[in-house]
């Protein structure tokens, strides 16, 4: 009885493992992997069609193929106030519009790379559909750059736009006559175009408008119309250039006679590492300046401590808080240096033990006919809430540390840097009883007076002067409870040891400015862009930045038309462009103690605006 049931059982598993097998669906062995993008085998209408009625495009290839962010990357030019549908369908992508094209027009519907194969991802790169809805296709192009007023960089999600209607109202009150993205370098081509007069911006489209209609969006324009003619025509795409074979001879230490070794293989073919294309037209986008009054947040970040902050410098207006009801000696206001935030500190601790305080703010308001004036409101200011424990045990209330920051716990300060100690809450006048500052002179400790100043403008930072040698080395020391908060919050001991760096260690760069026709702004910055040192001049001369750490630099320019002393951005309303700037052409490699001069045809020649070597430019994301 049990041999007859094993042996149909062991039969059953053998066929499923049989048709199992058979039905396994997996990719073949050997062969060479597919590398190539899909091809198109046909389209209805064709690309290129004139007379065009229709509302549906359909696009056929030669495989199953997939969407990749459609929704970003696909564009249509000119654009419609609903965006088309565009889907796959087994080996199809179909496009349908949900309204009536245009009559007698040109369409280009840019898909960019978001058509791929399903199989291997191959991309169908910068891939374009072309139809008509009249009897001819427009066949002129415009090429151009747009690039970040402020840095040169390339802007995220920017498109480039052009309008015939010229007046400055058509950016933000209608959709665009021609549209494109721009490329990860920032160049952007607009094809089948028609003759004619135009103006073309650049914006980051906050909003999918595919508009200028938004305060907060970076926008360009250019000061002039441009003219489209027959002169400007398809630019040819960059050709394909093969590596360079080498060959040599190489001679056998065996051998009487040179041996041929050259290596005939064939190279493959790659695409040169060249600049970005160089368009046209040249575009500066930047944020434009805020122009309305009004309160941007108020927030009640710890239970003491209420922030208020403004969307603009209040100038000569006023920016005030009161408590009604409430004694004003219970807290105490601060405004940083533009005096667009205030910082309240209540130090009654029966005050800021409530939960809600009601609040009331004064402040410069713009209203909808453009008139600033006073705005009054009442704000209710509640301690932030903390998620309460899981634990049903009561919990133990920690002691507060009350927790300073100071520059000199690296060891090292630059000669003349002043030594800061920085807190969050504000500071009671530092106990100098229990503080000490000694200067090591080889075994031995010397005390050496010092004095504390609190900074006029934070209440949060106080600066230690002292004399210090630079041949020295220190050693401060702050007992337990010796710094405090106005919370009768204290913090704990200090034993920091440090010295003055050898002023022979750092490194100087010294630049011949030549060809300064105005008011220059000459930045260093760090490999990041972020500022350094910056020296202000108003002709041709020399720069010097001394005591620099090792590490790479870059040297911009900014030209000061206004003669501010910083950067201004552009305003459209007044048709003012951003200042421009520019770039030294290389990055420059400073190590321990160099001492580099550029003077000579190796000085700094700064007549040309706007110019920064794209190997200095961020790298493209996932390059």
């Amino acid at each position: 009885m049990h041999r007859r049931i094993i042996i149909p059982i062991a039969l059953i598993s053998t066929l499923a493992a049989v048709l199992f097998n058979c039905a396994k669906i997996s990719s073949p062995s050997g062969g060479l992997r597919d590398k190539l993008p899909p091809v198109i085998v046909k389209s209805n209408p064709v690309n290129g069609a004139r007379n065009f009625k229709g509302r549906k495009i359909e696009i056929v290839f030669n495989e199953y193929v997939v969407l990749d962010n459609v929704s970003e990357k696909f564009m249509l030019s000119p654009p419609m106030k609903k965006q088309p549908r565009v889907q796959v369908r087994g080996k199809s992508v179909v496009v349908e519009f949900d309204e009536k094209l245009k009559d007698s027009t040109t369409y280009t519907l840019y898909f960019q790379d978001a058509i791929k194969d399903l199989a291997e991802g191959n991309i169908l790169k910068n891939y374009q559909f072309r139809l008509s809805t009249g009897s001819f296709i427009d066949t002129l192009s415009v090429t151009g750059n747009i690039f970040n007023a402020n840095n040169l960089e390339v802007p995220e999600k920017t498109i480039a736009i052009m309008y015939k209607e010229l007046a400055d109202s058509a950016v933000i009150k209608h959709l665009p006559d021609y549209i494109t993205r721009i490329d990860a370098t920032g160049y952007f081509r607009i094809d089948n175009v028609r003759p004619g007069k135009y103006r073309i911006y650049g914006v980051k489209d906050g909003d999918n408008s595919k508009n200028f209609n938004l305060p907060d969006e970076e926008f360009a324009f250019m000061d002039s119309t441009v003219v489209i003619n027959s002169e400007k025509n398809y630019i040819p795409p960059p050709k394909i250039v093969a590596d360079t074979i080498v060959t040599k001879k190489v001679v056998s230490k065996s051998a009487k006679t040179p041996k041929d070794t050259t290596n005939t293989k064939k190279a493959l073919p790659k695409i040169e590492e060249l600049p970005p294309p160089d368009g046209e037209f040249k575009l500066y986008q930047f944020l434009g300046p805020k122009k309305t009054h009004y309160l941007t947040s108020s927030k009640r970040e710890l239970k003491y401590l209420l922030i208020y902050t403004l969307s603009l410098p209040p100038d000569s207006m006023k920016f005030d808080f009161s408590i009604p009801g409430t004694d004003p000696k219970a807290y105490f206001a601060e405004t940083n240096r533009n005096r667009d935030t205030m910082r309240v500190w209540l130090t009654d601790s029966s005050l800021y033990a409530s939960q809600t305080i009601r609040t009331v703010v004064k402040y410069p308001f713009t209203d909808t006919l453009g008139i600033t004036g006073y705005k009054y409101d009442s704000i209710p200011m509640s301690i932030p809430t903390v998620r309460a424990s899981r634990s049903t045990k009561p919990q133990k209330v920690k002691r507060i540390v009350f927790t300073l920051e100071n520059n000199i716990s690296s060891g090292l300060l630059k000669p003349g840097q002043k030594i800061v100690f920085r807190s969050k809450t504000p500071f009671r006048e530092p106990d100098t009883t229990h503080i000490r500052l000694f200067e090591i002179i080889q075994t031995s400790q010397r005390r050496i007076p010092y004095k504390f100043v609190r900074d006029s403008s934070i209440s949060t930072r106080y600066f230690l002067n002292a004399k210090l040698d630079e041949k020295n080395k220190y050693f401060f020391v702050a007992d337990k409870g010796s710094f405090a908060n106005i919370f009768n919050e204290y913090c704990d001991s200090i034993g920091v040891k440090f010295a003055i760096k050898d002023p022979e260690k750092y490194c100087k760069i010294t630049m011949d400015i030549v060809n300064c026709t105005g008011n220059m702004i000459i930045q260093i910055l760090d490999k990041s862009e972020k500022l350094v040192a910056e020296k202000y001049m108003t002709k041709d001369g020399t720069v010097v930045f001394p005591l620099l750490d090792p590490g790479f630099y870059r040297l911009k320019a900014i030209y000061d038309l206004n003669g501010d002393r910083k950067w201004t951005t552009g305003d459209f309303s007044l048709h003012r462009q951003p200042e421009p700037v520019s770039y030294y052409p290389t990055e420059i490699e400073l190590r321990d103690g160099y001492e580099l001069t550029f003077s000579g045809v190796k000085g700094w020649n700064i007549i040309t605006r706007n110019v920064k070597d794209y190997k200095l430019k961020a790298k493209p994301k996932g390059k």
